[in-house]
């Protein structure tokens, strides 16, 4: 057995199912589930759900914790074995989901693996096994989130995703290392706009006025733009007259496990626009 082989049956091991099929991942005391945040595309007056990212729950002792605390205290010799045990549970809970057809969002981040070689043998490794899980590469979204990686490292990473039909794009536009120069190496198919940022320009009167130059300017380079952090009708409004093409946040839905009925009826946008701060439920929970 090769390494690669080995490192993939070690995570597999860390890896088991509930009494009705659900994955869920240990390591040390936390269990960590899968829940997926439902991303929605704009169709006349209704918002569709179109797409799924998967996210970490993770719990101790049945209590959940805050992801950034967990992730936050993972020493760095195990934190490519959670982020590879973390996308399995994402892939492996997709036909769980209950809605065929939805395209699924997958954080990666290179600078936990930022040695060229050993990372595109993890891509490798995952898009041969996409079959394990009933997948097929289109519907599959890489989401870049650390933007100070290396861009030769960057732009092989994207070069061998694209390869086996996986779509790229780039996270927390608007912050950091996430600018224009880094659009124009990767050239995304979506561009994630930061919801924290997103936020702020919302809190300005000509926030429309600021941010349709900046969708049209991301859209003329071939990216479909894609909101975060939508927690209210005025998030909403602007988002949606600023021409985004995605959009996502708890004031359309929040993350629900894998198992949760999940609702196809589009959402109205009148009605998410009256609601004020009120979040429109798309989820029943378990």
């Amino acid at each position: 057995m090769n390494e690669r082989d080995e490192r993939r049956r070690n995570v597999a091991k860390a890896i088991f199912a509930d009494e009705i099929g659900l994955q869920f991942g240990i390591y040390g005391e936390f269990r960590l589930w899968s829940v997926y945040q439902p991303i929605f595309a704009p169709e006349d007056r209704v918002l569709r759900p179109v797409a799924v990212e998967g996210l970490i729950e993770p719990r101790r002792i049945a209590e959940p914790v805050a992801p950034a605390i967990f992730f936050g205290g993972i020493p760095a010799s195990d934190r490519l074995f959670v982020e590879t045990m973390c996308r399995m549970l994402h892939l492996g809970n997709y036909r769980n989901i209950g809605l065929e057809g939805l395209t699924l969002f997958f954080n990666y981040n290179p600078m936990i693996n930022d040695h060229l070689g050993r990372a595109l043998a993890e891509i490798r490794l995952m898009t041969r096994h996409l079959g394990d899980f009933e997948l097929e590469p289109g519907l599959l979204v890489c989401e870049i989130t650390e933007q100070a990686a290396d861009d030769h490292v960057l732009a092989s990473l994207v070069r061998e995703m694209r390869r086996d039909g996986i779509r790229i794009a780039i996270d927390d536009f608007g912050t950091g290392h996430s600018t224009e120069a880094r659009i124009n190496l990767l050239a995304p198919d979506i561009v994630k706009i930061d919801g924290a940022w997103f936020g702020a320009l919302c809190r300005h009167a000509a926030a429309e006025r600021f941010f349709r130059p900046l969708v049209g300017m991301l859209q003329e380079r071939g990216a479909k733009v894609l909101v975060e952090g939508i927690e209210n009708a005025q998030h909403l409004r602007v988002a949606l007259e600023g021409g985004a093409d995605l959009l996502q946040g708890f004031h359309l839905a929040r993350p629900a496990l894998a198992g949760t009925i999940f609702k196809e009826e589009p959402l109205s946008v009148d009605a998410l626009l009256d609601a004020g701060d009120k979040v429109v439920p798309l989820h029943q929970q378990r």
